[in-house]
């Protein structure tokens, strides 16, 4: 897991650098992919419209915060309070993380003569792809803590998760509101974000939470 998290922030930090000083290579490889899926978005109005509900319904930004905030409830009900803080926790810091870097980036988004789709704010890194990563790996792990021996289902959710994770970054791309660079980097912050959470926790906030379970049983 700590050389997941080195790797993903390594490989998120160098695409920042190559986007920051506009190396050629990358910057015509985002602009062929993009062109091509933006043609196809063009000639295919019945799946740009799918597309459109998956990227700013199923697995907008805010959906993935309200099944966040779902799991912190139930958390917090199940008296894992620590546990329920570190994902409010991890996801905060994701968002400023998120924020800052499109600050400091400030790269321009796609920019088409006969738009799809529109979006604000700067483009890299991805926010979509950021937030689903970092939200379906938490999920999944706090899930694991607690269901993975005894629900059959795990599979299932896996593979959901997995699917939106990779589906959202094709909406935003096929949709002309990102660079593919864009999507691999929130990916990989998204994914660096959880791992350093699960890190974290299991150093130092795993019994701590078991404590205050065992304080809280009458």
């Amino acid at each position: 897991m700590r050389s997941s998290a080195v790797v993903s922030g390594a490989l998120a930090v160098l695409l920042l650098v190559l986007v920051a000083v506009d190396f050629q290579p990358l910057l015509s490889l985002d602009r062929s992919v993009a062109e091509s899926l933006h043609r196809s978005a063009v000639a295919e109005p019945g799946l740009t419209h799918l597309n459109r509900v998956l990227s700013d319904w199923v697995w907008d930004p805010w959906t993935m915060r309200a099944l966040i905030t779902a799991a912190v409830v139930v958390l917090w009900w199940r008296r894992e309070r620590l546990l329920a803080l570190w994902l409010v926790g991890a996801s905060l810091a994701a968002a400023a993380v998120q924020q800052g870097m499109k600050a400091a980036v400030d790269r321009n988004r796609p920019s088409w003569t006969d738009p799809v789709d529109s979006a604000h704010y700067a483009a890299f890194p991805s926010g979509h792809a950021l937030t689903a990563a970092l939200t379906c790996a938490l999920l999944l792990w706090v899930l694991a803590l607690h269901w993975r021996e005894t629900w059959r289902g795990w599979s299932v959710l896996a593979v959901t998760a997995v699917v939106s994770v990779v589906g959202v970054g094709w909406t935003r791309v096929y949709l002309g509101v990102h660079w593919p660079s864009d999507v691999v980097a929130g990916w990989l912050l998204g994914w660096c974000g959880a791992a350093v959470a699960i890190i974290t926790y299991r150093k130092y906030g795993r019994n701590a939470d078991r404590r205050d379970a065992q304080r809280d049983t009458p």
